[in-house]
């Protein structure tokens, strides 16, 4: 007990010595498994936060105390329509793995297989709706009253993070995106994606085949195996680099838990809750910013970031050429660094510091992108310190570039545009009878907001409110002088009184409209 208690108050120096990202990752953990997953999607916006935030919000561990198996059996047999002991020819109730949203657990098919099945943790939907709702929340208060939060978007990061949790919570859709990755490499058989067993699968249940290979983070136990790290290295990142640039689907965190080697440097990814998916036209101009930057094309580059670009502020014209000469920097600091010497995270980490710098928000996608990028790389020098990510994403750079121009792509994007001028033209006149039949009943408004306008017309109410105190001030004055020269001997007190204390007015007033022109045109300098 003394033990605890001095740890209890030794925490607070230690948090006071800790720097702000490990403060915050800190009271993600201790908040639960919703602040948990919220730190982990905070950790794919690199457009957003500096790489120390990142790399901090990368720690954090899905991890979670054990739920007793008596806590879940219910909702187990009720998922399964029987108790686990009878549908399969083994379980074992001890769980291998304890997530903050599921436990895992082993059994055995009657044909012998082995199966894990994943076991989403009593009433979490409940605690999860409530950590949304108050950080949903929070959000709409900070967005209100902090301007300097608006450009971060928080409503928009929760809505992301609650939709992201959804899709976590709902195992069903886990399992599909697993087959759908599957099958995209059917056909390639040094890429395995664990079986599912859809007659137990639900929304509270994953039942998959087992992976019974080598953990990622098992380096050691790989050169044991007499498997080759450089192999394994380069088949995982062409792997990753298809789902993203060819399929448009990808796994989100390839990091090494997700990832086994097999037999015959075979790799086998599991866990697809978090997934990437990226449009055809989000890939074709995914390939016009990096052909931009190889071939030091900065202003073709600076026209997709300000496509891609979902923060509230337009660069004007100076802003512009600002951004094409830091572009023209970065690309001048890169160029002729071997491939092998270049690191692909130290690159996009000083991208995204130009992006900040111009306060450009990227889409959601396309940071999730990004970070599986930095992750890749990271696991691919981990297996094999010379593994190069630039030349091994060339040829599918080059691949989605000529697919961009291929005539089947142009062809459906020629009947794309036919089909959208085609629904314009025959909703016109719809729309002009509409037009004119609101124009005729008087209902047609049409709304203008322009802030100059609207700072021009403050200035100018301030300036006849001056204008009006003025003319007030001087007939005042001339009020004054005409009482003065007509004053009756017998009313002479009375009248002094009033023209005194009308010329104080006046004086006052005089002092107010000098101070307050004083005033204006020192706010206007500063401006």
């Amino acid at each position: 007990e003394k033990t605890a208690r001095a740890l209890h108050w030794r925490e607070p120096e230690e948090l006071a010595r800790l720097e702000p990202a490990a403060r915050v990752r800190r009271a993600l953990e201790d908040l639960g498994p919703s602040f948990v997953k919220l730190g982990q999607i905070l950790a794919t916006r690199v457009d957003l936060l500096p790489p120390a935030w990142i790399e901090e919000f990368c720690k954090l561990q899905d991890s979670a105390p054990v739920t007793p198996y008596a806590a879940l059996r219910d909702q187990l047999i009720e998922d399964l329509g029987a108790p686990p002991e009878q549908i399969f020819a083994e379980f074992d109730p001890e769980p291998i793995a304890a997530a903050s949203l599921a436990q895992v657990y082993r059994a055995r098919l009657h044909d012998g297989s082995n199966v894990i099945l994943k076991v989403r943790r009593p009433k979490i939907r409940k605690v999860v709706e409530a950590d949304i709702r108050l950080l949903a929340h929070i959000a709409e208060v900070a967005e209100a009253r902090i301007p300097a939060v608006r450009r971060y978007h928080p409503a928009e990061v929760v809505e992301r993070f609650a939709r992201s949790m959804r899709n976590e919570l709902d195992f069903s859709a886990e399992c599909k995106n697993a087959e759908r990755i599957a099958r995209n490499f059917a056909g390639i058989d040094w890429i395995s994606v664990p079986k599912i067993h859809w007659e137990w699968v639900c929304e509270r249940l994953n039942v998959q085949d087992e992976v019974q290979g080598i953990p990622g983070r098992d380096l050691e136990q790989i050169e044991s195996a007499g498997l080759d790290r450089k192999i394994l290295a380069n088949r995982g990142a062409r792997a990753v680099l298809k789902m993203m640039l060819e399929d448009g689907f990808f796994h989100a965190d390839p990091h090494p838990g997700n990832v086994f080697y097999l037999a015959q440097n075979r790799i086998a990814f599991i866990d697809f809750g978090m997934t990437g998916r990226l449009s055809e036209t989000r890939r074709r101009q995914l390939v016009t910013l990096i052909q931009g930057l190889v071939h030091e094309d900065a202003a073709a580059t600076a026209d997709v970031l300000q496509e891609w670009n979902r923060s509230d502020a337009v660069l004007s014209n100076a802003q512009v050429d600002r951004l094409t000469e830091e572009i023209e920097s970065f690309t001048d600091r890169y160029r002729g660094v071997p491939l092998v010497e270049l690191k692909f995270n130290a690159m996009l980490s000083d991208f995204f510091k130009v992006l900040r710098e111009f306060d450009l928000i990227i889409p959601s996608d396309l940071a999730l992108l990004a970070k599986s990028f930095v992750t890749l790389e990271g696991l691919g020098r981990q297996l094999d310190p010379d593994f190069d990510m630039s030349g091994t994403a060339e040829p599918f750079l080059r691949r989605a570039a000529l697919a961009s121009y291929a005539p089947n792509r142009l062809l459906r994007q020629g009947r794309r545009a036919l089909a959208d001028a085609e629904s314009l033209v025959s909703g016109m006149p719809r729309d002009l009878k509409q037009l004119f039949r609101m124009l005729r009943q008087g209902k047609l408004h049409m709304e203008i907001e322009v802030q100059p306008l609207e700072r021009f017309g403050q200035k100018l109410d301030r300036a006849a409110s001056r204008v009006a105190l003025a003319i007030v001030t001087a007939a005042m004055i001339i009020g004054l002088a005409l009482i003065a020269r007509t004053i009756d001997p017998q009313l002479g007190p009375a009248l002094s009184t009033i023209a005194i204390m009308a010329f104080f007015g006046a004086i006052v007033g005089g002092v107010w409209l000098f101070v307050s022109i004083l005033r204006s045109g020192s706010e206007d300098s500063k401006k």
